[in-house]
């Protein structure tokens, strides 16, 4: 399974100079948050496949500007083509907003999922907008991740884990990949492309 995952920015390279063939051979979109619903609504109009997303700190926009013709994957295990999807959502609570939690409240949203992943036996694929706490994550709180995050990957050791929210444009050089035990981790500020069943998955990723 070929899959685009996306976040934090829009793609000129996909929105503004858009052409047909560079969505072909993709079967899985997904997006990490911080987008505009619009530019979730034109993808899947042109992609010939489904199109998920989780919520970035700053999609209070989707309330009013839904996007068309997407999937919210949120507090949810979301099956496609046998692939086990879970989605999680927001950010570390800085201030008053929607999508943003405390890693106390994260642990709350693990916990009522314990029903679906037992039903589900796991998941393969984790999909947030924060990183996990001190992996590819930052030192301020805005940008801290979730202890919650590793606690999912070392018990369930998804394939993949996909986040965004630490721009690779920041000061600090985040990366696009890691690995936690036997999880592979990308970060896919602004796009990526990767192949689910891919054996080495660091020099397989592309843009």
């Amino acid at each position: 399974m070929r899959i685009l995952a996306i976040g934090d920015e829009e793609s000129k390279y996909l929105w503004d100079h858009y052409e047909r063939w560079k969505l072909e051979g993709i079967d899985l979109i997904i997006s990490c948050g911080d987008l505009d619903p619009r530019y979730l609504s034109f993808l899947v109009t042109f992609a010939n496949c489904p199109l998920l997303y989780v919520h970035g700190n700053h999609d209070s926009k989707y309330k009013d500007i839904p996007p068309d013709g997407c999937v919210c994957i949120e507090d949810q295990i979301f099956v496609y083509q046998g692939v086990r999807i879970l989605g999680l959502g927001g950010s570390m609570r800085y201030r008053p907003g929607d999508h943003q939690y405390t890693e106390r409240q994260m642990q709350k949203r693990v916990k009522r999922l314990r029903f679906q992943l037992f039903w589900h036996k796991g998941f393969d694929i984790l999909v947030t907008h924060a990183p996990a706490y001190q992996l590819n994550d930052g030192r301020d709180l805005p940008h801290q991740g979730f202890q919650a995050f590793l606690d999912l990957m070392e018990k369930y050791k998804p394939k993949f884990f996909l986040h965004g929210h630490v721009h690779m444009s920041y000061g600090r050089q985040h990366k696009r990949y890691d690995k936690y035990k036997d999880t592979h981790v990308i970060n896919v500020y602004e796009r990526c492309i990767f192949d689910f069943e891919a054996e080495d998955v660091k020099n397989n990723l592309t843009r």
